[in-house]
């Protein structure tokens, strides 16, 4: 499928979100010509891990995580990563206001087709809620201003009708899954390029075909809002 006119943007709050969580999606749009963007609110820098040994200090944390994001992009073969330069874990104290206008800017000026974000409430993290919830509020007003109009799609942290179905509040048809087999080496590869936070993990270093076992073949989203029920951007994975 030739996606060369299709968009998709990426609004996460740190380095890494992209790769640990979708990276295979990414990889695998951006194989079909859709043009990938990812915006990370926070350069990571109040990470725990610095490499294993440690090979970063609190100081040197931002540059290098900033690093390892661009290099983590190239890997994916997406577009090099935007910045909004808002301190690791204080991105829910951040003016609202401000924060869905940024992003309702970015929205407008990038014409997605797909937004991809945090569940408000199931990012897993303050910070991936904080940024969840004003991504929607942002997607929600460009498209009331006729700036956008994407379909907006929430990160699952694996399949959320397998065992992680929140309470039973989510059906077959808010969730959407990526086959993304074939691009699981350029996830690894990302995985790699985030030397300070995957070198504690020994799976990740392991030979290619070891590595590589270790990942799902799919990645799943949950469908947001009319998405859920007219999955509107039709060519972003398959029904459950």
């Amino acid at each position: 499928m030739d996606l060369t006119n299709k968009r998709i943007l990426g609004l996460f709050a740190h380095p890494d979100d992209e790769t640990f969580i979708c990276g295979g999606s990414l990889a695998h749009f951006a194989k079909r010509g859709a043009k990938v963007t990812v915006v990370s609110a926070t350069k990571g820098e109040m990470g725990r891990r610095m490499g294993n040994p440690p090979l970063i200090s609190r100081e040197s944390m931002p540059q290098v995580r900033e690093e390892e994001l661009r290099e983590a992009c190239r890997r994916l073969g997406i577009e090099e990563p935007v910045f909004l330069g808002i301190r690791d874990k204080t991105v829910e104290y951040e003016d609202e206001a401000s924060l869905i206008g940024r992003l309702a800017s970015i929205v407008a000026d990038d014409q997605p087709d797909v937004v991809l974000t945090f569940h408000p409430v199931w990012g897993g993290h303050p910070d991936h809620c904080a940024i969840g919830s004003a991504s929607e509020a942002a997607v929600a007003a460009a498209a009331k201003a006729g700036r956008a109009n994407p379909a907006l799609y929430y990160l699952s942290f694996g399949d959320p009708l397998g065992g992680i179905n929140h309470g039973g509040t989510l059906r077959p048809h808010d969730v959407v899954r990526v086959d993304v087999s074939d691009s699981l080496r350029e996830k690894l590869l990302a995985f790699r390029a985030h030397r300070s936070q995957t070198e504690m993990d020994a799976w990740v270093w392991q030979p290619d075909r070891q590595a590589l076992n270790r990942f799902n073949k799919h990645e799943f989203f949950i469908a947001a809002g009319a998405a859920s029920v007219h999955h509107s951007a039709e060519w972003f994975g398959e029904k459950y």
